[in-house]
């Protein structure tokens, strides 16, 4: 005979085995009336699931681990951390040229860094300083961060429209940037 052959059955549970099996159902019966029970509980006190005396997704957690969640979760770490070299501006570039260079925007697609001076000397002296500066930057935050520091020139005094200007005419802006 084969171990296939139809005329073979399998043997019938014996009384021990019946009464595991029933005994088995009848925990899960009540496990799950005690689990509809204590829904009703909570759904009368006004709250839904709780946590229990074990750890799991519902305890609270330290605010600096709920940001680095979050900022994972949502890809954001290399613009958080570019917004941190922004903070550390002056530690970067020292003193006199923070003075005078400030951070503005960071492209994350383009990996750029936008700094606006505030006069065209400095603008000047900041772009002869660029490739230095991206070296910086890539060893703080991480190589290919920052691919190139672009630079603008202060911007010109508001224009003032009225009567006496030309259509056309950008007037005292023409000598800044």
């Amino acid at each position: 005979m084969t171990d296939q052959d139809p005329k073979k059955k399998a043997p019938e549970p014996s009384g021990v085995d019946l009464a595991r099996v029933a005994l088995r159902a009848a925990r899960e019966q009540a496990r799950a009336r005690g689990d509809a029970a204590q829904q009703k509980r909570q759904a009368r006190r006004g709250g839904g699931l709780r946590s229990g005396a074990r750890a799991d997704g519902r305890d609270p957690m330290a605010l600096g681990a709920a940001i680095n969640r979050l900022l994972t979760e949502r890809g954001w770490e290399a613009p958080a951390a570019v917004g941190g070299v922004m903070g550390r501006w002056p530690q970067i570039v020292g003193e006199d040229v923070a003075k005078h260079c400030v951070p503005e925007r960071y492209d994350e697609d383009e990996r750029v860094l936008v700094v606006r001076c505030d006069s065209t000397a400095w603008a000047t002296n900041l772009r002869l300083l660029a490739p230095t500066l991206v070296a910086r930057l890539n060893e703080d935050l991480g190589q290919g961060r920052v691919r190139q520091i672009r630079v603008q020139g202060p911007g010109g005094p508001a224009r003032r429209y009225g009567p006496l200007r030309a259509p056309g005419s950008t007037g005292p802006g023409d000598t800044y940037g």
